[in-house]
């Protein structure tokens, strides 16, 4: 695929459904996948985190979590033309190894958070097969890694923020038989019920920024990062 670049940061210009079949080829074919979401602030973050570059560079799906993206899409001339959020990704492959029948596992949050999230997922999509998880204070990573293996999970979300989710997965995808992963930061909160998500308005207007800007005054500084992300891609040479 053809990625655009955003002071140094690739991101897949693929939506929802393209993802999916392109995930659906690699894991026949025995490829093993990350998904990793990107925003203005983890793209002005990584512009001077060399490490935290190569680890978003380095994944296969860099998604376009953020209406700023889009926007810098537009302004560069790109073809991004939609957002995918790292919440709504998770669920689109969750409906997708549901269907097909693919196992998988969840590791990241609190015990009941993980667990919350486990029942509510399995109660939306019955036929779902969660074949294990655990929660995010376990201790001995090689024997995590062997229950995942054990438990023959294809699909492996990770709750545990950005960027430790996605290093773990980096150091510890090696010895996983796992063929997808996707960190997903606070998504167990949201699946468990314990975090509400914007309003269906203001997430197709791509606003959620704002609601959550509305609830959390204190949130304002970081938001700066929005308007700074633009005027930077906007008198950068390239993209």
């Amino acid at each position: 695929m053809n990625k655009e670049q955003y002071l140094g940061v690739k991101v897949s210009p693929l939506n929802y459904e393209e993802i999916i079949d392109d995930i659906k080829s690699r894991m026949q074919a025995g490829e093993q996948s990350t998904i990793i979401a990107v925003n203005p602030e983890k793209v002005m973050t990584a512009s001077q985190n060399a490490e935290l570059l190569d680890l978003i560079n380095n994944s296969t799906y860099q998604i376009p979590d953020g209406v700023g993206i889009l926007l810098a899409s537009k302004l560069k001339g790109g073809n991004i033309r939609s957002r995918v959020t790292g919440v709504d990704m998770m669920e689109r492959l969750i409906r997708f190894a549901s269907e097909e029948g693919r196992k998988v596992f969840l590791y990241g949050a609190k015990e009941e958070v993980v667990t919350e999230a486990k029942r509510k997922l399995e109660e939306t999509y019955p036929s779902l097969m969660i074949s294990g998880y655990e929660n995010g204070y376990v201790k001995d990573h090689d024997a995590l890694v062997e229950k995942i293996n054990a438990s023959e999970a294809e699909l492996l979300f990770v709750a545990m923020g950005s960027p430790r989710q996605e290093l773990w997965i980096r150091e510890h995808m090696p010895k996983l038989n796992v063929k997808v992963f996707q960190g997903v930061g606070g998504s167990f909160d949201v699946f468990s019920g314990r975090v509400k998500r914007a309003p269906a308005f203001f997430q197709k207007l791509g606003l959620e920024w704002l609601y959550r800007l509305i609830k959390d005054p204190k949130r304002l500084k970081r938001q700066m990062n929005l308007p700074r992300f633009l005027l930077k891609v906007l008198f950068s040479k390239g993209s």
